[in-house]
């Protein structure tokens, strides 16, 4: 699966490759976050309320598409309980790791330009929402990366913390 280490950095900043660098950012945290969960990780629940692990990763998955279809220019059409169902852990975790390498794929080498003709699409039972790629940065990605702290916090308080090798500034476990 991808993102066991950042891929290597591009040659330049363009906008698009700040985009997919920051992907890659997601995919690898999402890696360690989600490797070697337990049941026990999967259904802890920090409160009445919240959303247990196994349900942050649904969460994360959605944002994923998300992500995903903005960058090919395609609606994203809000997921049921019953599109997600058949979704195992594992399932859920490779799909959301292809669908940000993907999307990291999309997006590098992206000039300005190309950036500003991004829009995040958004529709559910007769709602259909527009708005600027600036959305993408401070929702779906950032929500992404939001979510996948949680499940790290979680997963240490289940007596089960993330690999001490990985780097996160390095994008690379250490030896």
């Amino acid at each position: 699966m991808p993102y066991q280490q950042i891929p290597e950095y591009p040659e330049n900043y363009s906008s698009g490759n700040i985009i997919s660098r920051l992907i890659d950012g997601l995919g690898y945290r999402y890696y360690w976050a989600t490797d070697n969960l337990t049941d026990i990780d999967l259904k802890y629940k920090p409160s009445a309320k919240g959303f247990n692990t196994y349900e942050t990763i649904e969460h994360i998955y959605w944002l994923s598409i998300m992500i995903t279809n903005t960058a090919q220019n395609l609606p994203s059409i809000r997921l049921t309980p019953n599109d997600l169902s058949p979704l195992n852990f594992d399932i859920l975790r490779e799909k959301t790791l292809y669908n940000l390498k993907k999307a990291s794929e999309l997006y590098a080498k992206n000039t300005k330009d190309d950036m500003d003709n991004y829009m995040v699409v958004i529709q559910s039972d007769g709602y259909k929402g527009e708005f600027p790629f600036w959305h993408m940065i401070n929702g779906p990605i950032s929500d992404a990366l939001y979510h996948t702290g949680q499940i790290v916090s979680f997963r240490r308080t289940t007596g089960n913390p993330i690999d001490p090798k990985v780097n996160v500034f390095t994008g690379k476990a250490r030896s």
